[in-house]
């Protein structure tokens, strides 16, 4: 199971536990609000972000880090029967996806109609020039077969489909200069408005996120082919990985800044040297991406995927999370840093604004980077801001928001907003040192 304990620190100071006390009355009651029956073209129940705006909608990456939020309400105040229940939903997020596959392309969101908002017309359109479901499917599948204590029969079938959807990625989305994968769009990418893709050329961010999401995606593709007795399989998705960390050390981390970032690879091609007399033939580039100096939260995610050295990751801590000139902020850490001259906290939708607001899942995956390489102290302080928070909204409000302004905590967005808000309870069980639920 993908349980945890963890020891203890600090004793928790009165205004964390009031807040802590707000949070689990107000998550345990209404997380039901979550779940969705069969309909439509979505065969199978699954979970949508629990808001009027997502209404009847999956989504990517909001049902796996959901789900990851759903274990731990269930493991903390679930009846078998709750648990039991659940099941049907979170197994269906899987299938449901990957029943809308089409030669290995499945859309970032399906909605009962059959319609998808990236292909609205219906017509002319070609998925592989557009952008599809973030690399997080086979990490979601991977963390319910762990969760079960390594059975994956219900996923025998779907396996095959994993597999098209992961090699799409290697096949229509990877740069073979480098080995990096990239973005196609600035189109659904989840952090909607990052400035190292948002509006810049098709086919040009090599992103520090797309590409930690990856690396954790071909890991959980060796681990169910393990689990389904399928070890050639696994031993070709094991060297994908292995030449994609290699990538990732090579042309994202930089050890000036002590940061992990995404990569441009927008370069006019080298062009074939000939007897003539050519520009720049005395010496043409000899390097196939440049980095990306923009400070964006989603660097922290090579902690998160275990990409980071140790020192990388001493670096990283000291050098950029806990400065608060740039990413440390009250309430978390900022999704832009607000050195940046693109910092903006405007409430904005389509796209959501990921210029600097704290949004939880960011808090989250950065907590869980801190845990993995020992940074306790740090971790605990984010979780203490993360609670606050969350804890003042349901005071305030009675309901969560989507995102939130880094120095007062106020809501920003989208009232009545579960999803990954939810995985303040993860943080907390960790903080209070009991059992708790992580992703694969």
């Amino acid at each position: 199971m993908c349980l945890a304990l963890t020891v203890k620190g600090a004793d928790t100071d009165p205004e964390t536990q009031h807040y802590i006390k707000v949070i689990r009355q107000n998550i345990f009651k209404d997380y039901k609000g979550m779940f969705r029956p069969a309909k439509g073209v979505l065969k199978y129940p699954y979970i949508t972000p629990g808001n009027a705006s997502y209404q009847d909608q999956l989504w990517d990456w909001d049902s796996w880090l959901t789900d990851i939020a759903l274990r731990q309400i269930l493991l903390e105040n679930g009846s078998s029967r709750d648990r039991a229940e659940a099941v049907k939903y979170e197994e269906g997020c899987i299938l449901d996806s990957l029943d809308s596959i089409k030669n290995g392309w499945i859309p970032v969101v399906v909605s009962p109609s059959g319609k998808d908002f990236m292909n609205s017309s219906g017509t002319n359109f070609i998925p592989y020039l557009h952008n599809m479901h973030k690399p997080c499917l086979a990490q979601h599948a991977a963390f319910l077969v762990k969760m079960n204590g390594g059975n994956a029969e219900w996923l025998r079938d779907g396996y095959p489909k994993l597999q098209a959807f992961v090699d799409c990625y290697y096949n229509h989305y990877r740069d073979k200069a480098t080995g990096l994968y990239y973005w196609e769009t600035d189109e659904c990418i989840g952090v909607d408005n990052d400035p190292s893709t948002f509006f810049r050329p098709y086919g040009s961010s090599g992103s520090v996120l797309l590409n930690c999401f990856m690396y954790k995606e071909l890991l959980s593709m060796v681990y169910l082919a393990n689990c389904l007795n399928m070890q050639e399989t696994a031993v070709s998705y094991q060297k994908m990985a292995d030449d994609l960390l290699e990538a990732i050390h090579e042309h994202c981390w930089d050890p000036k800044d002590g940061f992990y970032y995404s990569v441009d690879l927008n370069l006019r091609p080298v062009v074939v040297q000939t007897n003539a007399w050519q520009f720049h033939m005395g010496q043409p580039r000899n390097w196939d991406c440049l980095i990306q100096r923009l400070g964006v939260w989603s660097g922290f995610l090579g902690m998160w995927a275990g990409v980071a050295t140790p020192d990388q990751a001493k670096q990283m801590v000291e050098m950029n999370l806990m400065d608060t000139n740039t990413f440390d902020a009250p309430y978390g850490v900022r999704s832009l840093s607000k050195m940046e001259k693109m910092y903006d906290l405007r409430a904005t939708s389509n796209p959501s604004n990921w210029l600097g607001p704290i949004w939880i899942n960011a808090n989250y995956l950065t907590f869980r980077g801190l845990v993995q390489y020992g940074y306790n102290e740090q971790a605990r302080e984010l979780v203490e801001k993360t609670v606050k928070v969350i804890g003042m909204d349901y005071e305030k409000h009675g309901i969560l928001h989507e995102f939130y302004l880094p120095e007062s905590g106020e809501p920003v967005m989208n009232p009545g907003f579960q999803d990954w808000n939810y995985l303040v309870l993860n943080m907390i069980a960790w903080y209070e040192g009991k059992p708790y639920v992580a992703e694969f």
